[in-house]
């Protein structure tokens, strides 16, 4: 949620406007100071906190562990076959500074790891793909998909019956980025048609998530209330103070919004 627009009108000398967080998507959706430069975060500890929670929900869905879970909760010891985790190759969508701290994790657990980004982007042990061109190769290379997107225009609805449909039979989908890029009744369709194993989604298009919504009763998706890397706020506070100290120097810094682009 971005600040008020009574509170950005009021500020008629701002220059700066840093964003707590990756996203800013909440943000631009304001009329803003035209003399302000918009900045967000780089990092501010969320990489570290995202490739556990993402590596976490892969191993968790690999391993079969919510199956296991199942059984334990009605008193089962139960045996499930080992499986090859080449079998399992996964996709993650967004390389940017978490993304790419997510697909390198990921790497570690020698799992085969594909990323994909608009620009051309180098990650060691990553297949990386680029551009429009390459993402039904990107989709149709990938079981487990990882969306870390920030949400434009362009990224909107991205997770559709389209692009889902496209992944490899038995795919799994992992939403960590914006609840709006995921259409929920094409999710939930593919799961029922058995195209899609499983979800893990960590955001939605309505925070909190309605006690309606049929997420909560379906057994094959899990569920956290956006939770899965949190602003710290003493690395943020750093961060931002030392960002504002090379703007008064004339000093370049990281993490200036492209305000065309969105991110």
């Amino acid at each position: 949620m971005g600040p008020p627009q009574q509170f950005l009108d009021e500020q008629t000398q701002l220059r700066g406007i840093f964003n707590i967080g990756a996203g800013v998507d909440a943000l631009l959706k304001l009329k803003l100071p035209p003399q302000a430069t918009v900045v967000r975060l780089d990092d501010a500890g969320m990489s570290v906190q995202m490739a556990e929670y993402v590596c976490h929900a892969v191993i968790r869905h690999f391993r079969e562990l919510d199956g296991y879970e199942m059984d334990i909760k009605a008193g089962r010891w139960s045996y499930r076959k080992p499986q090859e985790r080449s079998n399992f190759p996964v996709g993650v969508m967004g390389l940017g500074v978490l993304g790419s701290c997510v697909a390198q994790s990921l790497a570690q657990f020698d799992f085969p790891v594909m990323g994909w980004s608009r620009s051309s982007k180098q990650l060691k042990g990553v297949r990386c793909f680029a551009g429009a061109a390459q993402f039904n190769d990107f989709l149709a290379a990938t079981r487990i998909l990882v969306n870390l997107l920030p949400l434009t225009p362009q990224t909107l609805d991205i997770m559709c019956f389209d692009t889902l449909s496209k992944l490899q039979q038995g795919g799994y989908v992992i939403n960590v980025a914006r609840g709006a890029q995921l259409v929920d009744q094409d999710l939930l369709t593919l799961l029922d048609s058995g195209h899609l194993a499983g979800a893990t989604l960590d955001v939605f298009r309505t925070e909190p998530l309605p006690g309606e919504h049929p997420f909560w009763r379906n057994p094959k998706i899990t569920i956290t209330p956006h939770t899965s890397a949190r602003t710290l706020r003493d690395q943020s506070i750093a961060q931002i103070a030392g960002k504002i100290r090379s703007l008064e120097a004339g000093q370049p810094i990281a993490g200036i919004v492209d305000m065309l682009r969105g991110y």
